[in-house]
Order: structure tokens, then sequence, then C-alpha cells
């Protein structure tokens, strides 16, 4: 990298309204798979059916603008271990400054992530890719989408910029198991519905990197953008991404914001436009450590 990408992203101050516009769209997306519990000034999203379990976050209105204590955290886990759901929290640093210790007092581990906005007027075109990928929106029919459903754990499972060792190999099983599951015939059922975008950049008719964005109103995130492991460094991130800004616009989106996993894929989305606005936060019990042998 030259010297300025080892640099930390460029942080902008959020314009009035901002996080206040996040907050609410934080609020309603869950809704549409989910039923909300409320815990004062915690709201518990509890999945209807099958898919990825939501998480517990700060509640909209008046009973959210109280503080949040440990006691708080600890109702809100009991609930969730009941349900045999995920002790997870997701929230804004800025807007919920004292959740942090509240659920670090539990014993919770936070996690910092950089909450980036596209910036106004940016452009974002991406280079062009290697010869045989193209990138495409993917409709609920479109023979791509359960490789496209596969590539995201693939990619998180292996964390960063660097190129891995996950390639076509894992990806096929990763795919059977996606249409085994339904985890693909609930994207297919989002993307019919108008929930869901998803983009991938394809060889053929598998993707080796996607992602989606979900609109609400003129608020939209782009969510589960990784790409294949053993295929990085290519450009397929930053395309997907064009992809999905282009489509989001299209739509009428006036807010486009993502999280990025750390810095340096945060400077990687700020070639687009994307600029720090506050920190993402995830807490989530600690991995138990391996037993010694």
């Amino acid at each position: 990298m030259t010297p300025a990408d080892s640099s930390a992203p460029t942080s902008v101050s959020p314009g009035p309204g901002l996080l206040d516009r996040l907050e609410d769209y934080y609020d309603s997306v869950p809704r549409s798979a989910a039923r909300a519990e409320d815990f004062g000034p915690l709201t518990l999203f509890v999945r209807e059916s099958d898919g990825w379990p939501y998480y517990a976050r700060p509640s909209r209105g008046p009973a959210g603008a109280g503080p949040v204590s440990a006691a708080d955290v600890l109702r809100v886990r009991a609930r969730q271990r009941e349900l045999g759901l995920p002790e997870s929290f997701e929230w804004v640093a800025e807007t919920t400054p004292a959740l942090r210790a509240a659920a670090e007092e539990t014993g919770l581990t936070v996690h910092e992530h950089p909450l980036m906005v596209l910036e106004p007027g940016s452009t974002t075109a991406a280079a062009a890719l290697p010869e045989g990928l193209a990138v495409r929106l993917l409709g609920p029919d479109d023979p791509a989408l359960p490789s496209a459903v596969a590539v995201g754990p693939l990619a998180f499972a292996q964390l960063g910029t660097a190129v891995g060792t996950m390639g076509t190999e894992e990806l096929a099983a990763a795919e059977r198991r996606a249409a085994r599951d339904g985890t693909a015939d609930r994207l297919a059922a989002r993307i019919r519905a108008g929930l869901t975008v998803a983009a991938a950049a394809v060889r053929g008719d598998t993707a080796l990197c996607s992602g989606m964005h979900q609109p609400v109103g003129a608020v939209t995130e782009l969510v589960a953008i990784g790409t294949l492991p053993a295929v990085r460094r290519q450009g397929l991130g930053l395309a997907v991404t064009a992809a999905l800004v282009a489509d989001a616009r299209s739509r009428g989106a006036e807010t486009v914001f993502l999280s990025a996993g750390d810095d340096d894929v945060a400077r990687i989305y700020a070639r687009l436009g994307f600029r720090r606005t506050g920190t993402a936060l995830i807490a989530e019990p600690a991995e138990p450590e391996a037993s010694q042998a």
C-alpha cells in the first residue's frame, strides 16, 4: 500500500439528523421478519421464521432515551437464552454511549466497526474486472443465487483483505448446503418482496463475490459484501459495492451506509466515497478459550 493507504480512513461529522435516520432504519429493518419484545431502554428482535437470528438494540422513542444499565442487559440476555438465541447486541456508539459499559459489566465483549456513509455526489464506478467475470443484480430465480448466498459465510470465516485458502471446492459444498437448508429460498423470497436487493460478481452462474442492500424509504444499508478468499484482490468487492450503490440511488436512496469489518476494509470503501461517520458496536459473549491438552 502507499503511505496514504496506510492511514486511517477519513472521518466526517454526521450532518443534522443523520444518526437519527440511521437509528430509525436499524429499528425498522428487523420488523419485516421479527417481532419486537420491549425491555425498556432495549428492544429484542425475535425472528418469526427460520433464518439468521436477530439481536437486541436500543429502543426508539421515549423508552430509549433513558440510561441503559447492566441489569437491563442481563434481563435481555436471560430472555435470549430462554429462546435459544445468540446473546447479541448491536448499536451505534455515538447515539447510546452508556450501553458499552453496561454490556462489558455483564461480561460481554464489544467489537468496533467503522460506520461509513456515502458522500452525496460520489462517483461509484469500479475498475474493470478480470476477463470472464461480470457483475449483475440477482433476481429471485437467478441460478447464481445459491452461490451468492454461500460465498458470504466463507468470506467472513477468513476475515481481512488478504488472499485466503477457501476456494471453489469449499464454495461448491457451501452452495449445496444453502440450497438444502433453505437459505437461498429465503433470500429469493425477500428479493421478490422488495425487501432485499442482491448483486454478485459471477463467472458464468457462480458467484465469487456477493452483497446486498435493504432499502427502507430513503435509507439503505449495504450488508454481507464478501469475496471468496481465494480470489480476493481483483476488485470484485468494489465492483459489487458500486453496483449496489447504483441500484440504491436509482431507487431514490438519499442515505447509503455500511459497517466495515475494520480500518483496512474501510479504506477500500473509501475509494468509492464512503466516509466514516461513527462506530457500530456489537457485543457478544467472548469465545471460550481452547482447552489445554
